[in-house]
């Protein structure tokens, strides 16, 4: 038979037989269309939801997060050094506390600029409806003894719209993260924590540091795969986040400088397990990086709730990958790893475990370091670390 005949007599491409009907065995290009569609990802594409304007050209400096003597500190030091991790607010957040604390021990008071500088959320702070009720025990409460400030892009689940009570996407998210002043909100106050609102430009954003440049980008709801793209009230796409991306890393290519380029979203761009990763989504990064003639030198992500660590030459460098959704979600499996190529050409995969824990980043003029600590390892050993020569823009 013919591919058409196939599609239109066989179960395989019935919408009765299966409540997927996409899960065909013939290319999309060569589908009927299903409801205007030959792809689950032309569907999700219309799941998007809106991404809400910026401010600053969504850009700020770390003076604005740490002040300016902090900042000082640091530059003094010779080290930018910062936590990340992502996933962590459902239920109690009994294990995001627990990570919270390890990484407390990372402080001290009379460190200065050894200590970290902030802890980056790679997003999904909040799970499940009615977020705003919820920022008290997923968020606050569960980092009340964190001492350094935290920054963040959202995850799909900080844009979903469950209830009416949500809506609109990403409200309760830029209240806590983005609002217009620093201050003390009721959900910390409530149950006498003390910290304050961040003032984050908006849900994507350019930061600029001593020794690093990061670039924290918003990947949309969909449980998977991340976009770049975001659609209006009006069902129009919105390609506002992409436009700003390309613009800020042309501007960041003319630095001519050594600073470090990170850039992360939520969904990963490669994952074993899991969540998959994001093909679309860092195709419109790379084609951004291409044409302003720049390559970052470390991409954060979370999203699946596992460790998982890539290198992908590229350009001459080699790029880790890193995926760390590990900061309170119940663990993922994650296939193993062995160095062995993955997910295309150019890209290896170097590095996994399934388990809690947070990445820490240390940056200065010659390298860029990573590590990642397990949950409960009583800082004796770092899971994984690898060291990027920002010189040769290999690893040692």
């Amino acid at each position: 038979m013919s591919p058409k005949t196939n599609q239109l007599t066989s179960t395989t491409y019935s919408k009765a037989r299966f409540a997927h009907p996409f899960y065909l065995p013939v290319p999309p290009a060569s589908r009927q269309p299903i409801n205007g569609h030959t792809s689950i990802i032309d569907w999700s594409k219309t799941q998007l939801g809106p991404i809400p304007p910026v401010i600053k050209n969504a850009s700020l400096v770390l003076d604005d997060v740490i002040g300016a003597a902090g900042v000082q500190e640091i530059e003094q030091v010779g080290e930018l050094r910062f936590h990340a991790l992502g996933d962590s607010g459902v239920g109690t957040a009994q294990e995001a506390a627990n990570i919270s604390d390890e990484m407390a021990t990372d402080f001290s008071p009379s460190a200065g600029g050894l200590n970290p500088a902030f802890l980056f959320h790679l997003g999904d702070v909040i799970y499940g409806p009615d977020k705003a009720a919820h920022y008290s025990e997923r968020f606050y409460v569960p980092y009340r003894h964190y001492p350094g400030k935290i920054i963040a892009i959202p995850g799909n689940h900080d844009g979903e719209v469950i209830s009416s009570v949500d809506s609109p996407s990403l409200k309760d998210f830029q209240a806590n993260f983005c609002a217009a002043t620093a201050a003390v909100p009721p959900q910390a106050a409530g149950t006498g924590i003390y910290r304050e609102t961040m003032t984050l430009p908006g849900v994507y954003w350019f930061l600029d540091a001593p020794f690093a440049r990061i670039i924290g980008l918003y990947s949309n709801r969909l449980e998977n795969p991340g976009f770049l793209d975001g659609l209006t009230d009006k069902g129009q796409n919105d390609s506002s986040q992409i436009d700003w991306l390309t613009k800020t890393l042309s501007t960041i290519a003319k630095a001519k400088d050594n600073k470090a380029l990170v850039i992360a979203t939520h969904h990963p761009p490669y994952s074993q397990s899991g969540h998959s990763g994001s093909a679309q989504m860092i195709q419109t990064i790379d084609a951004a990086c291409t044409k302003a003639g720049i390559t970052p030198d470390l991409f954060l992500s979370a999203h699946a709730h596992n460790y998982q660590r890539y290198t992908r030459h590229i350009g001459g460098k080699e790029v880790p990958y890193i995926v760390v959704g590990t900061g309170g979600m119940p663990p993922q499996p994650v296939v193993s790893a062995s160095g062995s190529p993955a997910g295309g050409p150019g890209l290896t995969y170097d590095s996994a475990v399934s388990s809690l824990g947070y990445l820490y980043v240390t940056i200065s003029a010659q390298q860029l370091k990573t590590e990642f600590w397990q949950l409960g390892q009583s800082h004796t050993k770092a899971f994984d670390t690898v060291t990027v020569d920002l010189t040769t823009h290999l690893i040692i």
